[in-house]
């Protein structure tokens, strides 16, 4: 049984785009009831357990849009290589071996880091059929396990030249994700459908996918235009370019939701704004995997949603969203030599707001009827130092955050993280399943 409502009152809150004082929160099953000052909150509503977040700042929790979680188990291996031999020597040489309870352990592993980087939403792009549903349901379980938000993008994988474990027929790939969105509803698990991409989903499956979006209402998100290879390959086979072939097909819409769009022509980039397509971007990824950079001022021009994600932990290497909101404005800057053309309000909406956008759920701001889900981030952390006015705490928050100011995290109104430590499981207990599933890959 869940507690009686809870009013979060810290030291200050990121509310309205300002740092405000003396605010509360009052939250009830896991959603934002009301905001106001603290004492009118306890005053009007006297039973509720007051819990104080002292020299903290709460703000809204960040979303990664687009994560692989079992290749945290992948990381550092094959660094430094190519993308397609990158590929072949890490997930093609050692996912076929992971069993549910690897797969289960690589999510522990990844959500508990996002957890304790402030990420209270992450979407699971996940493709490991190896056990048909048994892998997804591995995931769904570590998410409940740690307490994490989790959108299951549910891939739909039928490239024969791809491990065994990753392709399903056309009718499976349907049948199997259908299954999944419709045992996991609501609550704290959302299942979509995710085509992986033009060179490994048919297009009879990526019409499936968006079938499948279009009849449960969800939207649909696939790889597009992450690497010059995939290009070339469209090109010859359909003749025309990714995005301008996802058109033909009738499925850029407003459901759709691109990952990476590194490669995209001016005119793609205005299709994508006439038809409401939205983006997720991964500047890390793309700058470790060598797939270039993205044009997000252009996608700006054409009042793109776009949002953030860490992709998989062993082509980042890291899976933080604010590392992301640092990275795309940087990046950005590097390429454009605009210092103005990503600044640090953008990057913060792309990381919470823009990810609640794109994966369709009431998170990333700290508003009525929106989900508890916060990050506390200690004001004396020398990574938020100084704070001699309110102006710069969002520029510091942005460009300079490390990992040790996250003190408190809460998902659904439950505190998750205490005191910068895990509360639903430790990280001993963590890394110790991660080594043992390590021994049996690597034997």
């Amino acid at each position: 049984m869940r507690m009686t409502g809870k009013i979060i009152e810290p030291s200050f809150c990121f509310y309205k785009g300002s740092l405000q004082k003396e605010l509360g929160i009052a939250v009830l099953e896991g959603t934002i009831a009301a905001i106001g000052t603290s004492k009118d909150m306890e005053k009007e509503y006297p039973d509720y357990e007051v819990l104080q977040w002292k020299h903290l700042a709460l703000v809204p929790g960040t979303v990664n849009a687009h994560n692989h979680s079992f290749q945290s188990l992948l990381r550092g291996i094959a660094a430094d290589r190519p993308f397609l031999e990158w590929r072949d020597e890490s997930l093609y040489k050692y996912s076929p071996k992971m069993r549910p309870e690897d797969i289960y352990t690589g999510a522990l592993l990844a959500f508990a880091e996002m957890m304790k980087c402030g990420v209270t939403t992450v979407c699971d792009f996940f493709y490991l059929h190896n056990d048909g549903i048994a892998g997804d349901e591995a995931v769904i379980r570590a998410a409940k396990d740690i307490g994490i938000r989790l959108v299951l993008a549910r891939t739909m994988y039928d490239w024969q030249g791809a491990p065994a474990g990753y392709v399903e027929t056309v009718q499976q790939a349907y049948d199997n994700t259908e299954q999944l969105m419709k045992s996991y509803q609501g609550g704290m698990t959302k299942v979509i459908p995710a085509p992986h991409s033009l060179h490994a989903a048919s297009p009879d499956v990526i019409k499936a996918g968006w079938t499948l979006a279009e009849k449960h209402h969800t939207p649909f998100h696939i790889h597009v235009s992450e690497e010059p290879f995939e290009v070339e390959m469209v090109r010859k086979e359909y003749g025309t370019t990714p995005l301008r072939y996802l058109d033909q097909l009738g499925v850029a819409d407003e459901r759709m939701c691109m990952i990476h769009g590194v490669w995209l022509e001016p005119e793609e980039i205005a299709i994508m704004g006439k038809r409401g397509c939205k983006l997720i971007y991964c500047p890390s990824s793309n700058m470790f995997l060598a797939d270039g950079i993205t044009d997000i001022p252009a996608l700006l021009e054409q009042q793109i949603t776009i949002a953030l994600g860490s992709d998989g932990a062993c082509g980042n290497n890291r899976i933080s969203v604010f590392e992301e909101m640092r990275m795309v404005s940087l990046l950005q800057k590097a390429k454009t030599l605009d210092a103005l053309c990503v600044n640090y309000h953008d990057a913060m909406a792309m990381g919470t707001k823009n990810g609640a956008n794109v994966l369709d759920l009431p998170i990333g701001e700290i508003a009525v009827g929106k989900k508890a889900d916060f990050v506390g981030v200690c004001l004396t952390d020398f990574s938020l130092q100084p704070l001699s006015s309110a102006g710069q705490f969002l520029p510091n928050l942005v460009y300079s955050l490390q990992p040790t100011a996250i003190d408190r995290v809460m998902v659904d109104g439950i505190e998750t993280v205490r005191e910068g430590k895990l509360q639903k499981m430790t990280e001993a207990c963590i890394v110790e399943q991660v080594q043992t599933t390590m021994k049996y890959l690597e034997a």
